[in-house]
């Protein structure tokens, strides 16, 4: 089958700008307030990296210390407003958000609780009503603590579930976004294409991964927040270990599942290497998840929902199986974007349907013998029509690192 590529859809090959024009946020804003009001909420509360990104462009990695909590409020009117420590004042201000309200961080008795509340107050009123994500694939950053003193504070506001609002919002990308997505994918599809000069027998875990990395940054990455995999006789048996130093021999299959970031957005997608000539029984369970990648890349069409696109992939599965990886890991893929997994899930469970602006990964897998499994992954865009591949397709037959 022969599939669209981001450059069939007319959107740029060169390197994507960084960051996002006010009017990206101007719209995200406007589809936001437009579901809240639906719900009758006077405003959002956010607390996480990539909720807080994606209303601000608020980018940085200082994410990554757990100290300090931050807020973002979005009114049911007006712009967003950034309640945040002192120390992000000056990055937030590069922002679009003009209204931002800081406190000195870490304190000891007021970690700009006070601050915050006085936000929701004058934004919601005093028996408003506040969204805050509570569904799954969310969670809270700030102190529960707080979070239970927040609430005790101002106890004529009606909190409600807003995690419905946020997947609608984030689940469905602009071009733009999806142009960051496929230059991450780009970034890592060249590094998995000097695998042969970079990896082979010989070679520990740990070197092969050290060598991706380096191949990927040297390919363009920001960063390469996730990069696990496995090696072993005749397949492998988890697909979320860290290196090891064991040594690839002959007789060995290889799987590496990468995600770059570029400006602050993910690729999500592994390739397969065979070590030496590769058996009858890893050459057959290579083409079968190969098959089902294809299926499933023609199968995820907008107006399909996703248990049908996993059940179109375990269809070629499964006679070559007793059971699916899909079944062991839950699902065939997921959403991808600001978040390496986002919803929805590719599952026999889940009803959503697709759309276009969605991006997805398409990720069959199989067990192969006891202890052993087989998973291919490719990422797409879905389109009106067919959806557009973003990785570079892996090849039709497992590829061969040197002995």
């Amino acid at each position: 089958m022969g599939f669209l590529t981001l450059n069939e859809l007319s959107m740029t090959a060169d390197t994507p700008p960084r960051g996002f024009p006010p009017m990206e946020f101007e719209a995200r804003l406007a589809r936001a307030q437009a579901l809240m009001a639906e719900r009758g909420l006077g405003a959002l509360l956010l607390t996480t990296e990539p909720d807080i990104r994606w209303f601000t462009g608020y980018l940085t990695q200082f994410w990554l210390s757990p100290t300090r909590p931050w807020f973002l409020v979005v009114p049911a009117a007006g712009k967003p407003i950034a309640v945040i420590p002192t120390i992000g004042s000056e990055t937030m201000a590069r922002t679009w958000i003009d209204d931002i309200r800081t406190w000195s961080s870490p304190h000891p008795t007021d970690d700009g609780l006070s601050l915050l509340i006085d936000t929701l107050s004058e934004v919601a009123g005093a028996a408003g009503a506040v969204g805050l994500p509570m569904g799954l694939e969310s969670f809270v950053r700030m102190p529960l603590a707080e979070l239970d003193a927040l609430r005790a504070r101002l106890p004529g506001v009606v909190w409600q579930d807003a995690t419905p609002i946020l997947r609608s919002l984030r689940q469905v990308k602009s071009p733009a976004e999806i142009a960051k997505i496929a230059e991450a994918c780009r970034i890592a599809s060249d590094a998995f294409d000097r695998m042969p000069e970079i990896a082979g027998a010989g070679m520990t875990e740990v070197e092969v991964f050290r060598a991706f990395r380096i191949a990927c940054l040297e390919a363009g990455a920001d960063d390469v927040d996730f990069l696990v995999g496995s090696a072993g006789p005749g397949g492998y048996g988890d697909i979320i270990s860290p290196p090891t130093d064991r040594r690839l021999q002959s007789g060995d299959v290889l799987i590496l599942d990468v995600g770059v970031v570029f400006d602050g957005y993910y690729c999500d997608f592994d390739r397969n290497f065979a070590v030496g000539p590769p058996s009858d029984a890893v050459r057959k369970s290579y083409e079968t998840v190969w098959q089902a990648t294809e299926v499933g890349i023609a199968a995820a069409r907008a107006g399909a929902t996703c248990a049908e696109l996993f059940r179109a992939m375990n269809a070629v599965i499964a006679p070559y199986a007793d059971l699916s990886a899909g079944g062991q890991v839950g699902r065939l893929g997921h959403g991808l974007g600001m978040v390496l997994t986002e919803f929805p899930s590719i599952a026999d469970w889940d009803r959503t349907v697709l759309e276009p602006g969605m991006v997805m990964t398409i990720e069959p897998g199989m067990a192969t013998a006891p202890g052993r499994m087989m998973v291919h992954e490719e990422n797409v865009a879905i389109t009106d029509g067919a959806a557009v591949l973003l990785t570079r397709r892996a090849a039709p037959e497992i590829p061969v690192l040197s002995t």
